[in-house]
């Protein structure tokens, strides 16, 4: 069998082990030290605006600090997009709060402005105002960040964006990450860069900063004993994980220019079948780090289906997935609110990621791109 192509490994650039043996050399192998505040002032550096930064265990962890700070409790509702991971949605259930799905809009695939504010006068109307918007960047593709937080604005309900799947990714010219009043990262192995696992809270609020730390320390009250006032949690990043992420923050730009590239690839040398298209940049206001370069199939074409093609490139050990099964039809979740015409659940039918890694070689892309190809030709033929 073929040697396996990877949907998203991760991809070392050379630092990392340097900066690794800095922290075994100085023996802060604990839990906190220098790499941490430095992969925390990296990122904020990057990301520009102002905004500063909290180094975590993971995106999940920073997104239920977020709900934590933003006063989130059982009972409250929080709105969130449907077309994601199950981590976008989880800690609103760790919570004991509802979450209301929102559809997406077909040209980012990413949470509608209309169904988002039927679904915040919905909610009003019965009395429910939400207490926080859940908007996810999808592979690396800018939401409609404009329209969503202008909607935020007016009905006074704070924005978290999930930029899990999008650093190195701009609207308007301006990163994701710091258009909402908080927003996270996650670093797990298949992102665009990785701490081996591992995430980030980001806000313009120091303050929001400062208590998500503190929390993320257990909650340990400032005194000679341990001191416990709130319950807290232990979800701070390693200054071993944080010592890997500074390496890979040099070699970010590449990676972004390396992922965009596969796009490029694949746009370009399937553009000759008219049954794909693909999930690209709506207008220059978008510039997508292409995480994953997904396609659509045409729809009602029983011929090629998404899993007919995952199947096909799985016996040359071709990584492929569909995209992301929209929250509000999973079982976990399917029995909450969802606001939508059924735009997520249609491109969930018929997408697909094709493997995006930033080490893909020249040869294993076109490995990919011939297979799909023959797919298509067998089909045609038959």
């Amino acid at each position: 069998m073929n040697k396996k192509i990877s949907l998203s490994s991760p991809h070392m650039g050379g630092s990392e082990f340097l900066f690794l043996k800095n922290a075994f050399d100085s023996n802060w192998i604990a839990p906190l030290g220098p790499h941490v505040d430095g992969f925390e002032k990296d990122l904020a550096t990057y990301l520009g605006n102002d905004v500063h930064v909290a180094a975590l265990s993971s995106g999940t962890a920073s997104l239920h600090l977020a709900l934590i700070i933003l006063g989130v409790k059982a009972g409250d509702e929080v709105l969130c997009q449907t077309l994601t991971f199950s981590a976008s949605a989880n800690p609103i259930l760790y919570q004991g709060a509802t979450p209301i799905f929102v559809d997406s809009e077909e040209t980012s695939w990413n949470m509608s402005p209309e169904f988002l504010e039927i679904a915040i006068k919905d909610r009003i109307e019965l009395g429910k105002k939400p207490k926080a918007i859940i908007v996810v960047h999808l592979y690396g593709m800018p939401a409609q960040m404009d329209k969503i937080m202008e909607i935020s604005r007016r009905y006074e309900i704070p924005v978290i964006e999930d930029a899990a799947e999008a650093l190195g990714s701009t609207y308007q010219g301006q990163k994701l990450g710091t258009f909402g009043d908080m927003a996270i990262l996650s670093f797990n192995g298949n992102k665009i860069i990785t701490t081996s696992g591992g995430g980030a809270l980001i806000s313009k609020n120091e303050d929001w900063i400062i208590k998500s730390r503190f929390l993320a320390t257990q909650a340990r009250d400032i005194a000679p004993y341990y001191q416990h006032s709130q319950v807290g949690y232990n979800y701070r990043m390693s200054n071993i994980c944080a010592s890997i992420g500074r390496g890979q923050m040099e070699v970010l730009p590449l990676r972004v220019y390396q992922r965009r590239k596969n796009f490029t690839h694949y746009k370009r040398l399937l553009a000759n079948i008219p049954n794909i298209t693909f999930h690209e940049e709506p207008s220059e206001e978008y510039f997508s780090n292409h995480w994953l370069s997904a396609i659509l199939l045409k729809d009602g074409d029983d011929r090629i289906t998404t899993d007919v093609l995952r199947l096909a490139l799985a016996k040359d050990n071709i990584e492929a997935r569909p995209i992301w099964k929209p929250m509000h039809l999973q079982p976990i979740f399917e029995q909450y609110p969802f606001y939508g015409d059924g735009t997520s659940d249609r491109l969930f039918g018929i997408g697909l990621c094709l493997p995006s890694g930033s080490n893909l070689t020249e040869y294993e892309i076109r490995m990919v791109i011939t297979k799909i190809k023959n797919c298509f030709t067998v089909s045609t033929v038959q």
